[in-house]
């Protein structure tokens, strides 16, 4: 069994560290794209062209599924991808966790990039699944460009600017990019008022995993499985894991396994 991922950067290592998890004994493939990023800044359009660009040279190496590990991707070319792609190459895409956010009955915060944020996507999904809750769209700027380069003075800066815009009363948040993850902790102690009861953060690596797992129909691994190989594509170009992947817990994990194999 062999799943790809893509992502314009790092933001696809918690969804490949859940296949870990999951499905040991899967082969990854993780198809970034280091001379396109950052993807938010550029037009729908572009942000299309640079994600099949990654998709594509995920395909040559005849994965079972592709998930799109990136909420802007996710939003802008998922259509196009799966036209492109299916049926012979399952395509998941990455969709906000706003339904079981909002199951909780608030008050809800999403934080985004820009350019998902008051997206007509994002919007569509506030009103099927949380119409009646009280919701803020939190735009965080610079945060997954931060990320990818493991800048730990710029992520901070940034988590905090984002902290000031999100009400003190939100007990949910929702990290509608994949990059939010690997710094979820920072985040919620951010948001987390003194003396208040626990902020709540919803992700989507773990259901975005299992979903390609269903998709080509695997089951658990079996017992005592055997590590799965990685392929790490550079804007198709075969690397290794960038650096700043060791920055994250996830980014250790997937090392980690990968040195053993």
């Amino acid at each position: 069994m062999k799943i790809a991922l893509m992502d314009s950067g790092i933001g696809l290592l918690a969804a490949a560290a859940a296949l870990r998890r999951l499905r040991p004994d899967a082969d990854l493939v993780l198809s970034s794209d280091p001379d396109g990023m950052p993807w938010g800044p550029r037009t729908p359009e572009d942000i299309t062209a640079h994600a099949l660009a990654c998709a594509r040279a995920a395909a040559e190496h005849r994965p079972d599924a592709l998930i799109v590990a990136c909420n802007t991707a996710s939003v802008h070319a998922l259509q196009t991808l799966r036209a492109e792609l299916e049926p012979w190459l399952p395509v998941i895409g990455t969709v906000p966790a706003i339904k079981p956010a909002a199951e909780t009955g608030g008050p809800v915060a999403i934080w985004a990039t820009p350019g998902t944020t008051g997206s007509p996507y994002q919007r569509r999904l506030i009103a099927e699944f949380a119409a009646g809750v009280e919701v803020t769209e939190v735009a965080c700027p610079g945060l997954a460009d931060a990320l990818d380069k493991a800048d730990d003075a710029a992520i901070d800066a940034a988590v905090a600017d984002a902290a000031t815009r999100t009400p003190s009363d939100v007990r949910v948040v929702v990290l509608g990019c994949t990059h939010y993850e690997l710094v979820a902790d920072r985040i919620g102690a951010a948001v987390q008022p003194a003396g208040a009861p626990p902020v709540v953060l919803y992700g989507s690596a773990e259901a975005v995993a299992a979903q390609a797992l269903r998709r080509i129909g695997a089951g658990p691994a079996p017992e005592a499985a055997p590590t799965g190989g990685l392929t790490v594509l550079l804007s198709g170009r075969t690397g290794e894991l960038p650096a700043a992947v060791l920055h994250y817990p996830q980014g250790q994990a997937l090392a980690a396994t990968a040195a053993a194999c």
